[in-house]
């Protein structure tokens, strides 16, 4: 019995490696079918790989006109930035001619009203000091006439003391 169940899996597996194997096994190269599939899948892959690099030479020119749009922007705003550049230079130098024109005038300004107060305060001093000794020699006269004349009336002579004139 075990005879015949190993030549019976023997039959099973020769009719199996007939079946499976040995066909394929057979097959030397390709065939001429096989060979005509392939020059339509290179031609087809040739046409493909061509869609490619045409597509890749439409991209190319995008980004060329990419890449002129952001020169063309680089060169307007470097063109604008030195505007501003410029403009606040010159403001700069506006602002400090102003502020050297405005302080060159109040230190003119300050330095021509000293000269003139100076000027007005020696003169009403000069004509205090002489008004002064004019009413001091005034008033020393004054104080003599009236001693003069206390001597003569007691009541006088009275009101001086009072004062301290006498």
């Amino acid at each position: 019995m075990a005879r015949i169940q190993t030549r019976i899996t023997g039959g099973v597996i020769c009719l199996l490696l007939s079946v499976f194997v040995l066909p394929v096994m057979a097959e030397d190269s390709f065939t001429q079918a096989d060979r005509e599939r392939l020059v339509r899948v290179e031609a087809t892959l040739t046409t493909f790989m061509q869609q490619v690099d045409k597509r890749f030479e439409q991209v190319d020119k995008r980004f060329e006109q990419v890449d002129k749009r952001f020169e063309e922007l680089r060169t307007d705003m470097n063109a604008r930035f030195e505007q501003m550049t410029n403009m606040f230079y010159t403001l700069s130098a506006i602002f400090t001619t102003l502020f050297a024109a405005v302080f060159g005038f109040a230190w003119w300004d300050r330095r021509s009203i000293l000269i003139t107060a100076r000027k007005t305060a020696r003169e009403e001093v000069e004509a205090y000091t002489r008004e002064d000794r004019n009413t001091t020699q005034m008033v020393d006269r004054l104080v003599e006439v009236l001693r003069g004349f206390a001597e003569k009336s007691p009541d006088m002579k009275e009101l001086m003391r009072r004062v301290n004139l006498l």
